[in-house]
């Protein structure tokens, strides 16, 4: 199969490059500087050009925090450029896998975010991304939400731990704030595997097993990374949301219920094993 993925030198970019190509599939992965989803005629031409049998969208604003003062940006991206992708896919019959967020949700749920809850964003970015689905939507397009995403490449929460836990003695991270990490490797082979299928749902949602916090998984990084060298962090704090002010708020319950993805037989592996093989690869090359 030949795809094509846009956003192609990030976390999942570079995953769905490694991971299809090793399947035996043609990937062409192309960054904003080869393609801009929010320019309509080079999204055209790219698709004439390269006509690919499934385009993987994993293009996206995901400065959290700067959305909040950069909005229209934040926007023209991930609303509007998804639309003309998706608009683009569609009119050429090209199937479009849409990678979207966890944070399109406020976090009040007691319970795993299942695919038809009501979307309620706490800030401009879950509010553009909830807008981009809905544009997906609309032009027949797949969306694929997700949580937490690291790898290999970065940059992400684990090599931000693990580089503050080389240089100082204490950490302080946020205890109140619930979800599922998830390694980009991971969620490409999942995306791969959906493309194999003939018929899908409009909406997924993928994360690897295991819900934690990010204190938590800090823990577990900071544990990872002894394994394979000395660190100079000795403790590592509980804090609250409170005590650590952002500009966009986040929401406090963010799990992601995987029962559609999984009937599939797409099943996620826990979290740590994709945690061992990104902190391993991060103390090589550090």
């Amino acid at each position: 199969m030949k795809i094509l993925v846009t956003g192609g030198r990030g976390q999942l970019g570079r995953s769905v490059t490694a991971r299809g190509t090793a399947r035996g599939h043609d990937v062409i992965a192309l960054d904003i500087d080869e393609l801009d989803i929010c320019d309509g005629p080079q999204v055209a031409r790219a698709l004439e050009t390269h006509r690919p049998a499934l385009v993987i969208n994993g293009a996206a604003y995901t400065a959290v925090d700067k959305a909040e003062s950069e909005r229209d940006r934040a926007y023209a991206v991930n609303r509007d450029g998804a639309g003309i992708l998706a608009q683009s896919c569609a009119s050429r019959g090209t199937r479009l896998l849409h990678v979207s967020t966890d944070y399109v949700f406020d976090g009040r749920g007691t319970r795993p975010y299942r695919e038809d809850d009501p979307l309620a964003p706490l800030g401009v970015y879950g509010e553009s991304k909830a807008e981009g689905e809905h544009a997906v939507h609309e032009a027949g397009g797949t969306v694929v939400r997700t949580s937490w995403l690291f790898a290999e490449q970065g940059p992400s929460f684990v090599q931000t731990m693990l580089r503050l836990a080389r240089e100082r003695p204490v950490l302080r991270v946020v205890a109140d704030q619930q979800g599922c990490p998830t390694y980009a490797g991971d969620l490409a082979d999942a995306l791969i595997e959906l493309a194999a299928r003939e018929t899908i749902a409009a909406t997924y949602h993928y994360c690897n097993d295991g819900a934690t916090t990010w204190h938590a998984f800090a823990i577990a990084i900071i544990d990872e990374g002894r394994r394979h060298r000395s660190l100079a962090c000795e403790r590592i704090d509980a804090i609250t949301t409170a005590e650590y002010p952002t500009p966009a708020k986040r929401p406090a319950y963010s799990v992601l219920d995987t029962t559609l993805i999984r009937g599939l037989g797409i099943i996620p592996p826990p979290w740590q094993i994709g945690l061992a093989r990104v902190v391993a690869h991060e103390v090589t090359e550090n």
